[in-house]
């Protein structure tokens, strides 16, 4: 099967970091599902893998996560799905990934792709969409349908998770959602997504945020945690309040948050399938809802930029677009 990888770590700037490659079709296991891959997208997750794992000519690495495709096989303990079936699905960090022909998948981590959507457009969103489901719902514990009188700050407004979170909690609560955004562009954005309010996180976020007269933040959402951004936070926040963050910041003093009895909260999308949790069930779940959801019209797919087939030099132009830091949306690929 052709893939694109690389048997030697370096730094994405090189042309060479990223090989096409052909490699044995891969068998599944038991709960396995073997995807023919019909498209890609990328995330931040790529470049922090390609940074920090190393790979040889004989042990090839395949990056890549989200994806959607078509079931070409299936191991003989998979339930859930046929050959045939037209999934979607974010995979692992300790497995061969998507960019590839073929892939294998546990079928407990997968979802029928929406029905409403090419497979460019379905692969945008299976990574932002379950960490943004996650972390509203399972971390955060906003209640479906609740949150009236309540404001909800997205910290980091245009990138792919809160491009999604900002649909869900429109669509699946009653919160008011604040989100930031530092561009016209990025502003126009969110507020396109649904954001009631957009402030500046270039700013301080406190005096903006008391400017707005919104009802109190009891949901902080960051996906970038300055020292910065988490003071002001900290300042504003109400009392009991819930923060959730899902990126890597330099130590934060926790500290700050003590007597506003705030709880923190850390969402890793990985996490169900890293440790084959007794819930890990759930992510396909989320995933057949989040399907749904755009099948009704109530969720949009957040692809902006389609950057062509699924080939290394694509993928390192989709990963450079990526560390530049000033995507909107998701990049996606499709096809070999």
């Amino acid at each position: 099967m052709r893939a694109v990888g690389y048997t030697e770590r370096r730094p994405i700037e090189d042309e060479g970091s990223l090989r096409d490659l052909d490699l044995p079709d891969p068998v599944p296991g038991p709960r396995d599902l073997l995807v023919r891959v019909a498209a890609v997208s990328v995330n931040p997750r790529d470049l922090k893998s390609h940074k920090v794992t190393d790979a040889t000519p004989e042990k090839p690495l395949v990056l890549g996560y989200d994806a959607s495709g078509t079931v070409a096989a299936v191991g003989d303990a998979v339930t859930l799905f046929k050959p045939g079936d037209a999934v979607f699905y974010a995979g692992v960090l300790n497995r061969q990934g998507s960019n590839a022909e073929l892939q294998l998948v546990d079928e407990r981590i997968v979802g029928r792709a929406p029905k409403n959507l090419d497979h460019a457009a379905a692969a945008s969103l299976p990574l932002t969409a379950l960490t943004a489901y996650e972390t509203l719902f399972d971390r955060l514990g906003v209640p479906i349908g609740g949150g009236a009188g309540e404001s909800l700050l997205m910290i980091g407004g245009a990138g792919g998770v809160p491009s999604v979170a900002i649909q869900l909690a429109r669509a699946l609560t009653k919160l008011t959602v604040i989100a930031t955004a530092s561009r016209p562009e990025s502003e126009r954005w969110v507020r396109d997504l649904g954001a009631h309010h957009v402030v500046n996180h270039a700013q301080p976020l406190a005096a903006q945020v008391a400017a707005l007269g919104a009802p109190p933040v009891h949901y902080v959402f960051s996906t970038y945690t300055t020292a910065q951004a988490w003071a002001e936070c900290a300042r504003l926040i109400a009392p009991q309040g819930r923060f959730g963050l899902i990126d890597d910041p330099e130590p934060l003093d926790l500290r700050l948050f003590k007597f506003k009895s705030v709880s923190i909260h850390w969402e890793a999308m990985f996490t169900r399938a890293t440790f084959a949790t007794a819930d890990m069930t759930r992510q396909h779940e989320i995933l057949n809802d989040v399907a749904a959801m755009v099948d009704r019209g109530v969720l949009r797919p957040t692809g902006t930029q389609n950057f062509g087939t699924i080939n290394a030099a694509n993928l390192r132009r989709a990963h450079l677009a990526l560390a530049e830091g000033r995507t909107i949306g998701k990049v996606v690929l499709a096809g070999f």
